[in-house]
């Protein structure tokens, strides 16, 4: 399946949902996740599907003073 991750064209095999997305690319902490220009909560990461041709964009949460 191809999708858009932060602006670049990947493929992947057997991605379902954002988590499997995230431990695919060894992904933990803080993230802002958007699917389609829609910010998707992280209560929702393990059952939010992941379709081909979705665009998805990841941004580490950087807290500071």
């Amino acid at each position: 399946m191809q999708i858009t991750v932060n602006g670049k064209t990947c493929t992947f095999e057997q991605i379902v949902t954002i988590q499997d997305l995230l431990d695919k690319l060894q992904l933990t902490g803080r993230l802002a996740i958007e699917v389609n220009r829609e910010i998707i909560p992280r209560s929702l990461f393990s059952t939010h599907a992941i379709h081909a041709g979705d665009a998805v964009e990841i941004v580490h949460a950087i807290g500071g003073g």
